[in-house]
């Protein structure tokens, strides 16, 4: 009987993005703190999935590193080059807002490498599906510089390894991080063997991304979609989103493997975004996804962890999305239910206009026939 895998290592812990506040280095009038692209987040969720007993319940797969020639299926030689100069002295910033410290090179390579294995354990059909706990994250990169806390895109290149590898024609990105995978964009623009889908709160980062308007062009026109979800969207409002338009696209398209950019910074707690997406919520979409996966692609799904920044908060969000991939309830509660708002469980008209924008653009590439999950 085939089982969730669950990918990890501790040097994805050491990760050093400095004591910053947020995201800006300290200086000037900013006093060290707590960077928010800091262990805390991954580590608890790793420690709660221990305690909630789980976590010995997965199949555990060692991660590998990613070579040169992977990492160029995406980024110049240039740009892996001044990264690993960088890190081999003191360390820099990879190009915007992408603060890393010595030694992350290496670690990076690493966390590509875990999307990579992650790809290999699922096609092989050592197991259904795999939660890569892997740091730092990758869907802001791109090809010639780092954004967003972001180095190397890892499920970019871990999709273009599943092309080049398994001969695949058909893959799936949702990417449902609260800020725009402009990295992921941009690795597959003009790509008609990939779906792209990016779910994330308007006008929020990278400025100027992320419309809906930017369907992708040449032979991959129609297969990039943005979601620009209004501010306060929550699991009810995500739902609409993933069953108006995620569920009859990928009936149409039937992806032979998916992948999941999962950021769990669309939280009610989450410093960097404004969505009041709650924990049942992050379980409702990853059980979705499942579903999709088992529909059209024998279970074929790989979830990768990217933002969150809400230390207290982002493990009971990531915990109730491993649940439901594993189909393994734990006895763990959300201690944080008693105070989301009644919004979150609500779609309201602005959620269900943007959501028909959507569809009224891309009813030019897609049916949108009516379908069952």
């Amino acid at each position: 009987m085939k089982k969730t895998g669950f990918i990890s290592h501790e040097s994805f812990f050491w990760h050093n993005t400095g004591n910053g506040s947020l995201f800006l280095p300290p200086g000037g009038w900013v006093e060290p703190n707590i960077h928010a692209e800091n262990p805390a987040t991954k580590r608890r969720f790793k420690n709660l999935l221990e305690l909630s007993g789980l976590y010995d319940q997965l199949e555990k797969i060692s991660p590998r590193t990613a070579t040169r020639e992977e990492l160029e299926y995406f980024h110049t030689s240039e740009y892996i080059d001044n990264i690993k100069e960088l890190s081999d002295q003191t360390g820099g910033d990879a190009g915007e807002l992408s603060l890393f410290g010595k030694g992350s090179f290496e670690i990076a390579k690493l966390a590509t490498g875990g999307a990579i294995t992650a790809t290999d354990a699922v096609m092989n059909g050592d197991v259904d599906n795999v939660y890569a706990l892997i740091r730092p994250c990758g869907h802001h990169a791109e090809r010639d510089r780092g954004m967003g806390f972001c180095i190397f895109n890892h499920v970019a290149i871990a999709a273009k390894y599943a092309k080049k590898k398994y001969g695949l024609k058909r893959i799936l990105i949702v990417d449902w991080d609260v800020h725009h995978g402009n990295g992921t964009e941009q690795a597959f623009y003009d790509d008609p063997d990939v779906l792209f889908v990016s779910l994330h709160q308007e006008l929020n980062y990278p400025a100027n991304s992320g419309l809906v308007e930017h369907t992708g062009e040449g032979k991959g026109e129609g297969y990039n979609i943005n979601i620009p979800l209004p501010a306060g969207t929550g699991n009810a409002g995500y739902m609409h989103a993933f069953e108006q338009i995620i569920g009859p696209i990928a009936k149409e398209f039937k992806p032979e493997l998916i992948y999941i950019s999962a950021g769990q910074d669309a939280s009610n707690y989450d410093p960097l975004g404004r969505m009041m997406v709650d924990a049942e919520g992050y379980y409702q979409l990853a059980d979705f996804m499942k579903k999709l996966a088992e529909k059209h692609c024998d279970g074929k799904l790989i979830a990768c962890h990217e933002g969150g920044y809400s230390a207290d908060y982002v493990p009971f969000c990531s915990l109730r999305i491993v649940e439901a991939m594993s189909e393994i309830n734990t006895p763990v509660e959300d201690p944080y239910k008693i105070n989301t708002p009644a919004t979150t469980y609500i779609v309201t008209e602005g959620q269900k206009k943007l959501v028909e924008d959507v569809i009224k653009v891309h009813s030019n590439y897609w049916s949108f026939g009516k379908m069952s999950v």
